[in-house]
């Protein structure tokens, strides 16, 4: 690949100087443009972006001193070389601690300007190389964060290599872990480390909006197309356009639209509900799942062409009791965080408590261990988080399938019943009752939770 032309910028008040070095630098192979004092020189900053800049101390209006002054963070990109035919060590030194890279006396000979520059350019590339390899060591020392998760564990020092990998390309992602367990926060991460991060990032539950509205949703409606549509609506791909669609609980999503979805995937393009002609759209999609999708499609309730389409980079995060080597660091990260909205001043947890946040089998993952400590810290008296802080319920240590009566025999459905109710059961109490927050504790819509409280016969 050719490699991009350098800019350079020359600012001086002789005409001569300008000329003779324009016409020497044009042909090394620079891109030269040239300014007759410090005022124009800020004005051509303003307009392009130089790698470097070749400046004259002494000129009328504004110097040479003046103008890195001015320039300030402006010159951050640029490195910047100062010409004198008044050299002293004193300018000198004032220009570097004014930013500037070098210094040089006039007269001089065409081969020393050369030669400066490519010096400059040798600690250019030098710099870049240093970022890169500290880059480098941080990935393969196993950095502790990925957007806003942390981990040290061997299972999400895995989730977050890969998830750096997959981020430099435009593949569809599949998510899969249990509810809590931060799917949307790797999404995040991915756009974030993307090339398509100044774009955005459209996060949808699948599983939260109705049926009848979900095709219109993602792929718009045009006026008319039902009762109701008495205007023309761009869809959710459509809003993501340039950027990611994050589809979460995509395992959710009706059976009658997934041919359409596949399409899209497929294609490229969205038609809206009522519509006779497709939209290109250049969207991202990233999708999230806590369902089994294989036992789904067995079951006849997922196709198998989708699965495929959207599994190409399957990503699984690990559920909380099987990386408990992560708890104190995600205790510190979310103290530290909380401390900042709570306004609290919460310095550690007492090595009894954290005894029991270790046992604990956390079935609601990483969401139950945030709201724990932020209940805790809420009932706190003290800078230190006590055993006496958290409730955390009878379920701390045992293994949650304990809890399930198999007396009934073998039946998933009896047995998914009993779990529902348990866990709905819980979040209510963890809430005190908020139906709301438990919805979202159990990343469920509120009228789904109210109508399965209803079916279990909760209050």
């Amino acid at each position: 690949m050719k490699e991009k032309q350098k800019k350079i910028l020359i600012v001086d008040d002789e005409e001569n100087m300008r000329h003779m070095l324009q016409t020497m630098l044009k042909r090394y192979g620079y891109a030269v443009s040239t300014a007759s004092d410090g005022a124009r020189g800020l004005a051509e900053i303003d307009r392009n972006s130089f790698d470097f800049i070749l400046c004259d101390v002494k000129m009328p209006q504004m110097n040479g001193m003046e103008f890195l002054k001015a320039a300030g963070d402006r010159l951050l990109s640029s490195t910047v070389i100062m010409m004198s035919a008044y050299g002293s060590i004193d300018i000198a030194i004032e220009a570097m601690k004014l930013g500037a890279y070098d210094f040089i006396s006039k007269p001089f000979k065409n081969e020393e300007i050369r030669l400066t520059i490519k010096k400059a350019e040798e600690r250019e590339r030098l710099k870049r190389e240093n970022l890169e390899l500290k880059k480098r060591i941080r990935r393969i020392g196993g950095d502790l964060t990925f957007g806003n998760m942390v981990g040290k564990s061997t299972a999400m020092q895995g989730v977050f290599s890969m998830a750096l990998k997959v981020a430099r390309f435009d593949s569809t992602v599949l998510i899969t872990g249990e509810s809590g367990t931060g799917k949307e926060l790797v999404a995040q991460g991915i756009h974030r480390q993307s090339e398509r991060q100044s774009s955005p990032m459209v996060p949808v539950n699948c599983a939260s909006i109705p049926e009848s509205l979900i095709e219109s949703e993602l792929f718009g409606h045009v006026k008319g197309a039902f009762t109701g549509a008495d205007k023309d609506k761009k869809g959710l791909f459509e809003i993501a356009e340039g950027g990611t669609l994050f589809l979460d609980e995509i395992g959710d999503i009706p059976v009658s639209l997934q041919p359409k979805l596949l399409r899209v995937l497929q294609e490229s393009e969205v038609r809206p509900v009522g519509g006779n002609k497709s939209t290109t759209v250049n969207v991202r999609v990233i999708a999230a799942t806590s369902k089994d999708l294989e036992s789904e499609i067995a079951n006849g309730n997922f196709r198998e062409d989708l699965f495929y389409r959207l599994n190409v980079v399957p990503i699984e995060l690990p559920p909380l009791r099987n990386r408990v080597d992560d708890i104190p660091l995600l205790c510190r990260f979310f103290i530290t965080r909380l401390n900042d909205s709570l306004g609290s001043g919460i310095k550690n947890i007492s090595a009894a408590a954290m005894a029991i946040l270790m046992k604990h089998n956390w079935p609601g993952n990483v969401r139950e261990l945030e709201n724990a400590i932020e209940r805790a810290m809420v009932l706190a008296d003290s800078a230190t988080l006590e055993p006496h802080n958290f409730s955390l319920g009878s379920s701390g240590s045992e293994d949650p399938d304990s809890q399930v009566d198999y007396d009934e025999g073998f039946s998933l459905k009896v047995a998914r019943a009993k779990l529902e109710d348990r866990l709905i059961r819980k979040a209510l109490a963890a809430t005190d009752g908020n139906r709301t927050h438990a919805a979202n504790m159990l990343e469920i819509s509120h009228p789904s939770l109210l109508s399965k409280m209803k079916l279990y016969g909760i209050e």
